[in-house]
């Protein structure tokens, strides 16, 4: 990784890359360190120095900030002071205990629920450590790249304090499916936090099509392959496979100790091929299920007996169960030796230890067959290293399907590790394959791994980032805010005002279910004044039906009301008139027919029927299946439908309204005003499609409409194309007007 990001100091456009990190252990070694303060050195403010060795407690501020910035001054580096409580909270609990074995598919059996609250409060005051700290060395124009899970909620951070700034974050963990995910408690505060980035960056398209699915079902957002709609921005999505240092691994496996190491190597496994595994000892590595699928080979292949060999390598873990694992693995080394081993052979050559660089590249030089079996793993570096050490053998590799690398090492032989027959069945084939197969394997193997490199995939990720940044910077303007104080001041001096306001979405928030649609006081209340002034005409134009708006809104003697789109009018101190009555509805069986087709087929959607439309509401289906059987039913709608009848579809939020084409919000907008002559201010609100007809007739009033004091605001994000020409984030925003203007006509 770090070599990757180095190798970003060669582009023109970057004059500086600054790391931000923990510091680590700190020790007193070699030549002081020149402080930039008062020309001493750093470990002059090193308080009680006993040993070599810092502890925290001797962490002074003037250590810190000495430290701080001699680092910073001499290598661009900015240590983060973390206190060893938050540190264990932050990565031995949240990390190790809630997000890791979740991201890698394993649930806890149980969870207190007071220490997973610990944890996350650990988790949390670590990331906001980071956030300050960046901050205060951030300048415009910067970019930020946050590197994996332990920093999540990072983004969400610092997008409040650096609202402009550009941010990017890596996930080199895997990312598990919505249905795993949904698990964690704290979900929906994970979703946002890596939400304010700019660009999520993923090893696999697996992983990314997870997130975005998680995005879509635990926070209901709107999304593509390629991003998530998040608070009026799209969040880009993209796949970024990590590589590693080819050219410094090139160079480190030829050296002279490594070459001697496997002269020695070759000596000791003397006539025997050689199956080779290098991995930690954590569950998800799944080394016991490479032993057992080793055995179930040496039972099914007897001819290999004391012809092949195993070295299995494996490095001590901090995992919770790693002692667990380790016995487990033993007993089953132990068992495979004692049942196919004799005095001359031993199957199984197993080292529990960590490996020296050296030892380490002898290993993978000598092998004969590379065998991976990780039943989750977000990379594997191991099976790229065994690519380039193996350019004189070209010996096979045996990988599992469940590695982010399987999908772009194409030359390797994938396996499901829980599968031991055919993981068995893959280690004879390997044994057996011809020279010729694993030459045209090895080439495909190794212009996969020198193609993705760590550079490759570092300038990839900042080339997208700062597209990112270069298509906000280019793109057309957003839609302007709604400038409260100036309608403010048009309305004190206006003689006559119209309103024009949407229900759902912008008098209320949008419901899962339409009848918890209901409105809140604060309306109400402002509702009830700017109606009973006399200078006021106000009309609410919503899609929905006679009796929902008479329940809510019709104690309203002065409140006018439209329903079902414009199809049904209540001027005020009147009663409801049908626009439609002439009209022939015979069309509503056939939709009808297709309506119930889909809601039978669509497990958690249901028929709104109303006097002059149709509407099918899936809001509370799958998010993903839902929006697949709507366009499903779009089509169906418009092949059968829309050549016989005089009808349009309306496309809403999570639903779909088949309704009369002569009837719109636009039409009863503009007869509403060529009976108010004398207006001479109009506030028209409303946050979907169908409002866009009341936008486009009060466009279509005059190309200057702030000269006729005409606003028409788009509720929602300011990204979404629209007629209207301000916009206001929610429907609290608009209430908040709405109450200020009540207060001043209640003067």
């Amino acid at each position: 990784m770090y070599s990757g990001i180095n190798s970003l100091k060669t582009e023109e456009s970057i004059s500086q890359i600054v790391y931000f990190g923990l510091p680590g252990d700190i020790t007193i070694k070699g030549n002081p360190l020149e402080s930039t303060n008062n020309n001493k050195n750093v470990d002059d403010f090193i308080s009680n120095k006993t040993n070599n060795i810092i502890e925290w407690d001797q962490f002074t501020p003037e250590l810190k900030q000495s430290l701080t910035d001699s680092l910073y001054k001499e290598k661009s580096v900015v240590p983060i002071f973390v206190d060893p409580e938050t540190c264990n909270l932050h990565y031995e609990g949240y990390c190790k205990t809630e997000l890791w074995p979740l991201f890698h598919y394993i649930l806890w059996e149980s969870t207190i629920q007071t220490s997973e609250e610990k944890n996350w409060e650990g988790y949390v005051k670590f990331n906001q450590m980071f956030a300050n700290e960046i901050a205060k060395y951030y300048q415009p124009g910067d970019m930020i790249w946050i590197q994996d899970y332990h920093l999540l909620v990072l983004p969400e951070m610092l997008r409040k304090l650096l609202p402009e700034a550009n941010i990017g974050i890596f996930i080199h963990t895997t990312f598990p499916t919505s249905e795993i995910f949904r698990c964690l408690p704290k979900r929906k505060e994970v979703l946002k936090g890596i939400l304010g980035s700019n660009l999520v960056g993923f090893q696999i398209y697996s992983y990314s099509r997870h997130f975005i699915s998680s995005c879509t079902r635990v926070l209901g957002l709107e999304s593509t392959p390629t991003g998530v709609e998040y608070n009026g921005t799209t969040v880009s999505v993209e796949i970024f496979t990590i590589g590693i240092d080819v050219e410094k691994i090139e160079k480190r496996r030829i050296t002279p100790k490594v070459l001697e190491k496997m002269e020695s190597l070759k000596g000791l496994y003397e006539g025997k091929r050689i199956i080779i595994g290098t991995d930690k000892l954590d569950k998800i590595k799944g080394v016991k299920h490479k032993l057992s699928a080793y055995e179930y080979f040496l039972t099914l292949y007897p001819e290999w007996q004391g012809k092949v060999i195993l070295v299995q390598v494996t490095s001590p873990s901090n995992s919770n169960d790693a002692k667990l694992v380790e016995t487990q693995v033993s007993e089953l080394v132990a068992h495979i030796n004692g049942q196919f081993g004799t005095l001359e052979f031993t199957p199984v050559h197993y080292y529990h230890q960590d490996l020296d660089q050296d030892e380490y590249f002898a290993l993978l030089n000598v092998a004969d067959v590379g065998l991976i079996t990780s039943v989750r793993d977000g990379m594997n570096t191991t099976s790229h290293e065994f690519v380039l050490c193996q350019k004189e053998n070209h010996g096979p590799l045996i990988l599992s399907e469940f590695t982010g690398t399987a999908g772009s090492l194409s030359g390797a032989i994938l396996v499901n590790p829980w599968d031991h027959e055919g993981v068995a069945q893959a280690i004879n084939e390997a044994l057996l394959m011809t020279k010729e197969e694993r030459n045209d394997r090895y080439k495909q193997l190794y212009k996969n791994v020198t193609n993705n490199t760590s550079q490759f995939w570092a300038k990839s990720f900042y080339k997208e980032l700062r597209e990112k940044d270069s298509v906000e910077l280019d793109s057309t303007e957003p839609i302007p805010i709604l400038n409260t104080e100036e309608v403010i001041d048009k309305y004190v001096n206006s003689g006559k005002r119209c309103f024009f306001f949407d229900y759902d979405g912008t008098l209320t928030p949008i419901c899962n279910t339409p009848s918890a649609a209901v409105p809140g006081p604060e309306m109400l209340k402002a509702l009830t004044v700017l109606t009973n002034d006399p200078r006021n005409y106000i009309f609410v134009i919503s899609g929905r039906d006679q009796e929902f708006l008479d329940l809510h809104l019709g104690h309203f003697k002065n409140l006018g009301l439209s329903a079902e789109h414009g199809s049904f009018i209540k001027y005020p101190g009147e009663s409801w008139k049908n626009a439609t009555e002439d009209m022939d509805l015979s069309w509503k069986e056939d939709v009808m027919n297709i309506f119930n087709f889909y809601t039978e087929r669509t497990q958690g959607s249901f028929i709104e029927n109303k006097k002059c439309a149709i509407t099918w509401h899936y809001r509370l289906a799958d998010p993903n299946y839902g929006a697949f059987q709507a366009k499903e039913c779009q089509t169906h709608l418009e092949n059968v439908i829309l050549s016989k009848y005089p009808v349009e579809i309306l496309i809403g939020k999570k639903c779909l309204e088949v309704r009369p084409s002569a009837i719109n919000k636009g039409s009863i907008v503009n007869s509403l005003l060529a009976d108010q002559e004398d207006c001479d201010f109009v506030l028209c609100s409303g946050d979907d499609k169908t409002d866009e007809d009341m936008f486009k007739a009060l466009t279509t009033n005059g190309e200057n409409s702030k000269q006729y004091n005409i606003y028409t605001c788009r509720i929602g994000p300011t990204n979404v194309k629209t007629l209207a020409n301000c916009t206001l984030a929610a429907p609290a925003d608009l209430i908040e007007l709405m109450g200020k203007l009540a207060n001043i006509s209640s003067i």
